[in-house]
């Protein structure tokens, strides 16, 4: 039970409402945020008077011009989202018009916020998206004129210099509907073939130099417009589902790309029409091959979604295969045993594991063995080609390594010792406390490993890595 003096809502409902309404009033003399908030609330009951004091507010922030340094960053973003708040928790509930017309005055001081502040961590760029969303849930409430409401929405976006709209045309859909968004992307059309004015050579405002040569301020303005242009109209084409324009968007270097090739036919194969999906897919680039990280399968997936869609399983079933066979990817596997017939699954088990066996890279083969998991090959490979093992690649031992330890403690062991070696002999002082932790887990299965043979037992080992590395002294001070 907690203590009359401990700060709790309860305990202070007992000071009555009198010496409350004290309190707040002394504290807030000190604090002009508090002050605010109590504003707020006290106008929280009367609609006008709210957006009054929040319009005041609004007007005081955008005429501010002295740069916000790191110690009033904070204070800063709690006004910010007092205002945020107060327009769309309060005003929102009661007024939702207004409520919508003030958070556009609120997302418009997006600008001059931050040229005057450093918003390295985001904090500032966090309130006016989430305002933007917000701007989104008030206009689906108070259901504006969807053509005068793409208007506004087509003068945010051309004005989004720090990406405070990037969300709007998503979060705003619903309430555009189909009038608001073809009045939209008629707007854009009408931009893209609008001609940026530039000036005479000699007016030109030169602002920066690249490896071509000056960079003049009109270059950046046809640039940023062109991308407005494009982002919107690809969001507009993404939200009507209009496969044909998304695909006229991109050019034929573009669609070339594997990465935009499968975005392209997973919306044709979406739209049900799976034969112009292939032709897409088959126009690109075959994705390169990669042989030490993780493949990106985009477009190997979605031409097995494509081959099943056409009736084309044998097909489909290959390029599950051919995906495993180059990267050992478990889901690829996985989906093609599934599709075998009964009894063929276990053979073709055995011949994936086979082939894992004779994969060029043991840190590959460690992990598809433990991520099946097929624990007993991973320690069979383990133990056969230890010496091969890379005590760098922390991010496949350590998992391996606890795999293994419940029933295959020698592996596991070996696992460790990889890292540890690693770590000591290229003195990598900042892993000292890993390799002592890794070193600790190898005492620890001493009782289940029994018999070493025909490697080091564990008391060897230390023997000699304090012969070698005994003037390490951070691992062996780590290490006690």
């Amino acid at each position: 039970m907690a203590s009359r003096t401990t700060l709790t809502a309860k305990n202070l409902e007992a000071f009555g409402a009198a010496r409350l309404a004290a309190l707040l009033m002394d504290v807030a003399n000190g604090d002009a945020a508090l002050k605010r908030r109590l504003r707020f609330e006290l106008a929280a009951d009367n609609p006008a008077e709210l957006a009054k004091q929040i319009r005041k507010r609004l007007a005081t922030l955008s005429s501010t011009r002295s740069f916000v340094d790191g110690n009033k960053m904070r204070a800063l973003v709690a006004d910010l989202d007092t205002q945020r708040a107060a327009i769309v928790e309060k005003l929102g509930t009661a007024d939702p018009a207004e409520a919508m017309d003030l958070l556009w005055t609120f997302m418009a001081l997006a600008d001059p916020i931050y040229e005057r502040c450093d918003d390295s961590n985001g904090s500032v760029s966090s309130i006016f998206h989430q305002a933007c969303v917000d701007l989104g849930r008030l206009a689906t409430e108070a259901k504006p004129d969807p053509v005068a409401f793409a208007d506004r929405i087509y003068e945010a976006l051309i004005v989004n210099h720090y990406g405070q709209f990037d969300a709007l045309i998503n979060v705003c859909a619903a309430a555009l509907g189909a009038p608001g968004l073809n009045h939209l992307k008629q707007r854009m059309h009408a931009l893209s073939n609008q001609p940026v004015v530039k000036p005479p050579a000699k007016e030109r405002v030169k602002i920066g130099w690249s490896m071509s040569g000056p960079i003049y301020a009109d270059e950046i303005e046809e640039s940023g417009r062109k991308s407005t242009v494009r982002l919107a109209l690809l969001t507009i084409a993404e939200i009507q589902n209009d496969v044909d324009a998304y695909n006229g968007l991109h050019d034929e270097k573009e669609r070339r790309d594997p990465r935009i090739a499968a975005e392209i036919a997973r919306r044709y194969l979406a739209a049900g029409r799976a034969g112009e999906a292939l032709a897409a897919l088959d126009a690109a680039d075959r994705p390169k091959r990669q042989d030490r990280d993780w493949p990106d399968f985009g477009w190997e997936d979605a031409r097995i979604d494509v081959l099943d869609a056409l009736g084309r399983s044998g097909e489909a079933q290959a390029a599950r295969w051919s995906c495993f066979e180059r990267s050992l990817s478990v889901p690829h596997l996985r989906a093609y045993l599934k599709r075998l017939p009964d009894f063929e699954d276990f053979e073709a088990e055995q011949r994936a594991f086979d082939h894992a066996d004779r994969y060029p890279h043991i840190r590959m083969t460690l992990w598809f063995f433990c991520a099946w998991p097929a624990l007993d090959r991973a320690a069979k490979l383990v133990t056969a080609r230890v010496a091969e093992l890379d005590g760098n690649d922390y991010d496949i031992l350590t998992p391996a390594a606890e795999a293994l330890a419940a029933k295959q403690p020698l592996a596991a062991t070996l696992a460790l010792r990889a890292m540890i070696d690693f770590t000591l002999t290229n003195g990598r002082s900042s892993r000292y406390g890993h390799a002592a932790r890794h070193l600790k887990e190898c005492e620890s299965l001493i009782s289940t490993v029994g018999d070493y043979q025909p490697f080091e037992s564990h008391e060897a080992y230390v023997k000699r890595l304090k012969g070698v590395h005994g003037r390490k002294h951070g691992f062996w001070s780590a290490l006690r």
